[in-house]
């Protein structure tokens, strides 16, 4: 071995004997060489996580219309197969990078490919109009029943069977009126219920509590009330306003005001249209006479 005095390190010479200081060297040599490769494998991974971090990013945006009617617009990343909708303003987030499609699509709407190019990746809001789309129905064929388009005309080639009801099936209590829910609280309240080992007091404590009475004036007026709604609906407001001259706004009042008639509840019960317009007619003079409307 040879002592350099240079640099105050030994220095091995080419001598076979000296076989230790060759090893010594060509082992810190292969120890550089691996703190190398895993300080440059750091620095490619750093590079690309930084690349990613650039490229990828939350685009945000707004879907527009001219209806704006854009809540729940679908908005598909084909490229990553991502999703997403908008909100109920058009709003949405959305995971996107340079160069992937955007695909805009809801029902009433055309449907919008937007290709993400390096000026969408830089925007801070993203506006997407949408144009409003036609929805196209299958064809509907009308010949094999011989339709031809006008109604009169149809209706008499048509062949209409009997309307099927329970009536007409014959079915056992078809005619009967199912009870309202105060009918089936008042047969309750005034029911006995007459058990092996006990009795049902419920009906003597109702009696005398008075929820019976109470329960028999509650059907006595939806009874009315549903007997008011029929007539009313039976005759259309241009009757009231054109023959018997009663504004729209006090249709209701002059109803009111025929049903606190006997007379008139009695008419209704009778289910003759004809005499209940005769008597709402001589009625509306009396009521236009008292409320001024002549």
């Amino acid at each position: 071995m040879i002592w350099n005095k240079t640099n105050s390190r030994p220095r091995c010479n080419f001598e076979p004997f000296d076989i230790a200081c060759a090893e010594r060297s060509r082992g810190a040599h292969d120890g550089l060489d691996r703190r190398v490769k895993v300080f440059l494998f750091l620095v490619f991974l750093s590079f690309v996580f930084s690349t990613y971090a650039q490229q990828t990013k939350d685009l945000e945006g707004r879907v527009f219309s001219k209806d704006g009617d854009v809540a729940g617009t679908h908005i598909i990343n084909s490229t990553t197969q991502r999703a997403t909708i908008t909100d109920e303003n058009g709003f949405f987030t959305i995971e996107a990078k340079l160069n992937d499609t955007l695909v805009f699509s809801a029902v009433q709407y055309r449907r919008k490919v937007l290709p993400v190019h390096a000026a969408i990746m830089e925007s801070r809001l993203l506006n997407v109009y949408l144009e409003e789309g036609e929805i196209k129905l299958d064809e509907v064929l009308v010949m094999p029943y011989n339709l031809s388009g006008d109604l009169f005309k149809d209706l008499d080639s048509l062949k209409i069977g009997a309307i099927v009801t329970a009536s007409s099936l014959g079915l056992p209590n078809a005619d009967v009126k199912p009870p309202t829910q105060s009918e089936r609280k008042l047969y309750t309240a005034r029911t006995w219920d007459f058990r092996v080992n006990s009795i049902k007091l419920d009906p003597l404590i109702n009696f005398f509590s008075g929820r019976t009475k109470m329960l028999k004036e509650r059907v006595a007026r939806e009874a009315e009330y549903d007997n008011f709604q029929n007539t009313r609906n039976f005759y259309v407001d241009s009757l009231f306003m054109h023959s018997l001259l009663i504004p729209q706004h006090k249709i209701d009042d002059f109803m009111h005001y025929c049903v606190v008639d006997s007379a008139f509840r009695t008419l209704v019960d009778s289910h003759n249209g004809l005499k209940i317009w005769e008597y709402m007619r001589k009625k509306s003079m009396i009521y236009k006479e008292n409320n001024d409307l002549d």
